[in-house]
């Protein structure tokens, strides 16, 4: 059944050329606007001045599927060096740690950030100590998450950064990103201050503990933030693992210099649905949105591509991960403008995707059943035209037309698929990236609205 629950880890998302932008639609719309007062997780202020420069939405730990998983049993006596890519550069850089899901408290022994080189190597003189509340150590209780100080590594956009975590007694279960898309590396004993990778001889394709990565300082202080929110298809699956080539990636490149630098980070949990929590795929989207996308320091929008997973994962059998019933056009369509309102209510710009097509991959293709009742296609294409022409998002990015095969416009375009008839390839994250990028202020014909993402 491997196959089965990983093809369900889809999202809505195409790309090519089509860009479908309504004008930012609703007489009294509320305007993005600077945050001010705004706490963390833990309760601590979030500094105005910094942002988002890095994340991964974090879900339940779980076995995974088909790479070395190390969620279930934990670290004892190990450390763990993960590489990420931070959007934004600044004169410092902090982290954010999260043990949301685990099921005790977890000892942090000492943790250290440094520019990634080769592997699990660090550029040699970058490698620099990380403190929580000036101390070298730190627990976090079970379903909190905690900051670190500021540590004084200036980055500029597009670093790859390497965290090291220590963990000298067991942590138990793992709270974790499962479909990193990028290699974690795990080493025996105390390794967090050795710049060479010979010691991180294991290997696994998620993240654990990890979910944010911040900068402060010129110029993180000048750059708004972009959350990509969704499943699969944003958080990078059919993508070359080790390349950032997801379509969040791809955004970043194009976004992060010109006279409107932003940041952009990834908010996608493969397997996600919209409207139904699962053990494995995260909670409901529309109950982790305020958490992974409104609570990102600088946040200015979000593009959402969410709802493939509500229709083609709807009416099975629990396969280890949670179960979901089938779900209307009109349920999708309500999970939506929840979202937009929660957005609106926080002066966030929100951009609407539509969903990719999905002939050829799991569930069933037809527009009925057998019974006479709209089938998934239908759904699909309901709530496509819904997100299209209502005019409740800010913006909207046809990846729906942008993404089909022009010869059967219900199936993915072949030079996009990455062979599963659900996935884009790098080539389709790219085109994904070009179609987004002028909807939320990057270097290009932008709507007025999209001046205020800077912060």
């Amino acid at each position: 059944m491997a196959v089965q629950k990983r093809s369900l880890l889809v999202a809505g998302t195409a790309a090519a050329l089509a860009v479908s932008l309504f004008p930012p639609a609703a007489a009294g719309a509320a305007q993005p606007v600077r945050q001010t007062a705004q706490t963390d997780q833990t309760g601590r202020p979030v500094h105005p001045d910094w942002r988002a420069a890095w994340t991964a939405s974090m879900h339940h730990p779980f076995a995974g599927f088909g790479t070395p998983n190390w969620s279930p049993a934990g670290f004892a006596d190990q450390t763990l060096r993960q590489v990420v890519r931070v959007g934004v550069g600044g004169s410092s850089t902090r982290v954010r740690l999260s043990n949301r899901f685990g099921d005790r408290p977890i000892r942090v022994t000492g943790a250290t950030v440094g520019r990634a080189g080769v592997g699990a190597a660090v550029q040699p003189g970058s490698l620099r100590p990380l403190t929580f509340h000036r101390s070298a150590s730190v627990t976090i209780p079970a379903g909190a998450e905690i900051v670190s100080d500021a540590a004084s590594l200036s980055t500029r956009a597009l670093d790859s950064l390497a965290v090291t975590l220590y963990f000298a007694d067991a942590t138990g279960p793992a709270t974790l990103h499962e479909n990193a898309n990028a290699t974690a590396y795990r080493a025996s004993g105390d390794r967090r201050s050795v710049t060479g990778a010979g010691a991180f001889d294991q290997t696994s394709q998620s993240w654990y503990f990890l979910t944010g990565v911040e900068t402060t300082g010129r110029p993180a202080r000048d750059n708004g933030v972009v959350v990509a929110f969704g499943d699969s298809i944003t958080d990078g699956y059919g993508t070359t693992p080790d390349a950032d080539n997801r379509y969040p990636d791809e955004l970043a490149e194009r976004l992060s210099t010109g006279r409107r630098p932003l940041s952009v980070v990834n908010a996608g949990i493969g397997g996600n649905k919209l409207l139904a929590d699962s053990t494995c795929f995260g909670a409901a989207g529309v109950s982790r949105f305020d958490r992974d996308v409104l609570d990102q320091p600088g946040v200015r929008a979000v593009v959402v591509l969410a709802g493939v997973n509500d229709i083609i994962g709807g009416g099975y059998p629990d396969f280890g991960c949670g179960s979901s019933g089938v779900v209307s056009a009109e349920q999708l369509i309500d999970g939506h403008r929840r979202l937009i309102r929660t957005a609106r209510a926080r002066g966030v710009r929100i951009v609407g995707a539509t969903m990719l097509p999905i002939k050829g991959g799991v569930g069933d293709d037809t527009p009925t059943n057998e019974d006479g009742v709209p089938g998934r296609e239908a759904v699909r294409d309901a709530v496509n035209q819904w997100i299209r022409t209502s005019g409740e998002y800010d913006a909207v990015a046809d990846l729906d037309r942008a993404l089909a095969d022009p010869e059967d416009r219900d199936a993915l375009r072949p030079a996009y698929d990455s062979g599963d008839h659900l996935h884009p390839n790098d080539a389709g994250a790219a085109a994904i990236a070009a179609i987004v990028a002028p909807l939320v202020g990057g270097n290009g014909p932008c709507p007025d609205r999209s001046e205020s993402l800077r912060g």
